[in-house]
C-alpha cells in the first residue's frame, strides 16, 4: 500500500477568508483563495493522479472490484478518486479546504460530498474538451442544502488559455435551465442564458499553484479549450454542510444520485452523514 508521509501543517488562520471575502463570495457566487495548498501536497497529488490512471490503486474504494479508471486522451472525469489513492485523499482532506468552505458557507462543519479527478488534454484536431456551462446544484437535487459548494484545485499554474474554470458572475441567484456539463457548445449555452433574460458576465480565472477556487452550488461555471502546451490536471472537491440531508419529494421519491446507492440507510433513506462515504473534513458533525 502506498501512503504519503507528508503531514498537513496546522491551520493557517491568516489565510482563511475575511468577512469581506465571505461577503464577496455571497455577492458573486465564487471566491479565489490565496495560496493555501503547500507544494508538497500538490506534488503528491500529481503522483497520485499518475498512479490512478496507471491502475496503481491503494483500494478500489467505493467502486466494485472489477472497476478501472477511465482510459483515453480526451476529457477525463473520474468520481471518488480520493477513495482509491492515498495521495489524492491527503489533498481532499487537507484542513484548509474544509475550514475555508465552512467559513464561506457559514456551516458548523463540512463533509465531503464526492470528488472528481479531472484531466483536460491540450486542444487539437479532433480533440475538444470543453466543460459546458452548468451548476452543481442541478445534479444534487437529492440534497436539502442549497449552500453546498465546490473547491477546485489545479495541480499547477493555470490561466484561461489553459482551460481554467470560468464563472457567470452572480449567477447563484438565478433560476436557469438548459445547462449541461458535457456540452461542447459554450457559445450556444451562453446565448440560451441571455435569451432567458439573464445578464451574463463571464469571469475567467488565472490561478497560481496552491490557490483554490470555491464556488456556490448554484453558480454557473465551465471551462473552454486547453490551448497551453500541457494537459490541465485538477480535482473538484464537492462539499456539503453537516446540516445537509436527503431531500424526500412530496410523492416520496428521491432524485437520483450515485451517493444514494453508496450511503447506509437511516430511517429508510440515504444517510449523508455516513462517515465511510462522507468523511467529516472540518468542524462539528
Amino acid at each position: 500500500m502506498h501512503t504519503s508521509r507528508t503531514q498537513a501543517p496546522d491551520l493557517q488562520e491568516s489565510l482563511l477568508p475575511s468577512s469581506e471575502d465571505v461577503q464577496s463570495y455571497r455577492d458573486h457566487g465564487f471566491w479565489i483563495s490565496p495560496m493555501i495548498i503547500p507544494g508538497e501536497i500538490l506534488d503528491a497529488a500529481e503522483l497520485g493522479m499518475r498512479r490512478y490512471y496507471d491502475g496503481d490503486l491503494d483500494s478500489t474504494g467505493v467502486h466494485p472490484p472489477e472497476w478501472r479508471p477511465a482510459p483515453g486522451d480526451g476529457l477525463r472525469k473520474d468520481d471518488y478518486s480520493s477513495f482509491c489513492v492515498d495521495e489524492l485523499a491527503q489533498l481532499v482532506r487537507y484542513p484548509m479546504i474544509g475550514a475555508t468552505a465552512a467559513r464561506l458557507s457559514s456551516a458548523p462543519g463540512i463533509r465531503l460530498w464526492h470528488d472528481q479527478l479531472l484531466y483536460k488534454p491540450v486542444d487539437g484536431p479532433g480533440t475538444q474538451a470543453n466543460v459546458g456551462w452548468h451548476t452543481d446544484r442541478q445534479y444534487w437535487t437529492c440534497c436539502s442544502s442549497t449552500e453546498m459548494l465546490t473547491a477546485w484545485v489545479a495541480f499547477h499554474d493555470v490561466a484561461p488559455e489553459g482551460g481554467s474554470v470560468s464563472f457567470f458572475d452572480r449567477s447563484h441567484t438565478w433560476d436557469i435551465s438548459d445547462l449541461d456539463f458535457f456540452s461542447q457548445d459554450l457559445d450556444g449555452m451562453e446565448s440560451s442564458a441571455r435569451a432567458q433574460g439573464f445578464s451574463v458576465t463571464i469571469r475567467p480565472t488565472t490561478m497560481k499553484r496552491g490557490q483554490v477556487s470555491f464556488h456556490h452550488c448554484r453558480t454557473v461555471h465551465g471551462s473552454g479549450p486547453n490551448r497551453s502546451t500541457e494537459p490541465r490536471r485538477s480535482i473538484a472537491i464537492h462539499l456539503q454542510p453537516t446540516t445537509n440531508h436527503v431531500q424526500v419529494n412530496a410523492d416520496g421519491t428521491i432524485a437520483p444520485h450515485r451517493n444514494n446507492t453508496l450511503a447506509r440507510r437511516a430511517g429508510g433513506v440515504p444517510d449523508y452523514a455516513d462517515e465511510r462515504v462522507f468523511p467529516l473534513l472540518w468542524g462539528r458533525p
